[in-house]
Formats: C-alpha cells, structure tokens, sequence
C-alpha cells in the first residue's frame, strides 16, 4: 500500500506539470446551475453542454423556476443533450425537492445529495469537490480506464474504484485527481488507442512495470 501511495504522489506530481490548467470544463456561476449542467452532461460532451446552458441560465435562475415550466419546455431547451425526457423529467423532479426539503438550498453531503432524483455519486462528487466539501473522487470513463492501467484498482466498478481510489489519493488532490486523469484520457492515453511514448507517467503504468 505505502509502494502505491508513492506512486499515486509521483503521478499526481508529473501530470499538474504537464496539465497545470487541469479544471472542470462545465461553466456555472453556482451550485444549481453545475448540478444541472452535470446531469445534463451525462452521455453528452461538456462544449455542448455548455452551448444550452449558456441560454438555459438566462432563462431559468432557481429551482422554482424549474418547477414551474412545463416539461415539453424544458425538453426542447435540453434537447440537444440526448436523453432530453429523462433529464427533463430529473430535473424538475430535483428542483421540486431542493424546495420541499431543502429550503430553497443544494445540499452540502453525499446522503443529501444523493437523496435528489437524478443525482448519482458521480454527479455528487462533482457538486461536493467543487462546491462543498469533498466526499469522494469523480469517477468517470477516463478516470475508470487510467486507473485500471495504472493498477490502482483491479474493478470495473465506479463505488469500488472510487474507494480504491480515496485509499491512495491524498484528499486534497481528490477533486484535481479527477481533472488530471481526464485530460490525460483525452490528450494521450485514450481508449482504443493510447499514446505510451508521449506518456509523462509510462514508465509506472501497470503493463509496463
């Protein structure tokens, strides 16, 4: 565990060299509005994401304002994100909640949060390291993949990779740890097809050790 510990410090160390402006890429002025564009973002890519939010945030300020428009409405503003209906569905659903049960305020913990309809621990995580107070990592596909190569988790599973995940990761790089990964997903070690000579971390990838 400890040889691990290292390792994950010397990863940590070589990708904020090499990806200094590591950051979350869904623009939001404030809790509510980065709990939508999170489930919004599911099965969609950030930049579109951003593209509806950009008039979606214009038009719909609270969750009041979620309640009240009819759902048709929201569809056709969310639709380009794909799952419009289900979406649609959740987030008026969650705004509902936010206001019978949380006076009008996101929640700040996992139970919490993870008691509103749509919201995941993934879509949590995301709310509580940016927002609150980290509960957990992020764990996504490039967050999944690279942590498999790097043999830091043996799981195909989000919680139990998460869990590997926060046993290894300092917690103060729990909410970055994510952000480097998926950069580093996105730039070299893809999915079909990664780039292990212009890898910063090649030589403690799992395969090659």
């Amino acid at each position: 565990m400890k040889q691990k510990n290292n390792t994950v410090k010397t990863i940590i160390k070589r990708l904020i060299k090499e990806y200094p402006d590591a950051k979350i890429r869904l623009k939001y002025t404030n809790p509510f509005n980065l709990l939508i564009a999170t489930i919004l973002s599911a099965q969609c890519t950030d930049e579109r994401v951003n593209l509806v939010t950009k008039d979606l945030f214009n038009q719909l300020k609270t969750p009041e304002d979620y309640v009240k428009i009819p759902q048709e409405q929201l569809e056709k503003m969310i639709y380009s994100t794909g799952f419009y209906r289900a979406k649609a569905k959740n987030i008026k659903a969650m705004a509902e909640k936010i206001l019978t049960h949380f006076e009008g305020n996101i929640p700040d913990t996992m139970d919490n949060l993870l008691s509103l309809p749509g919201v995941g621990r993934k879509t949590a995580n995301v709310i509580l390291g940016h927002c609150f107070k980290p509960a957990g990592i992020t764990v996504d596909t490039h967050v999944k993949r690279i942590s498999k190569r790097l043999g830091l988790t043996t799981s195909n599973n989000p919680d139990k990779i998460e869990q590997n995940l926060i046993k290894l990761v300092p917690k103060k790089y729990w909410t970055q740890f994510t952000h480097l990964l998926i950069y580093h997903g996105r730039k070299v070690c893809k999915a079909r097809k990664p780039n292990c000579n212009n890898c910063v971390i090649s030589n403690l990838c799992a395969k090659n050790i």
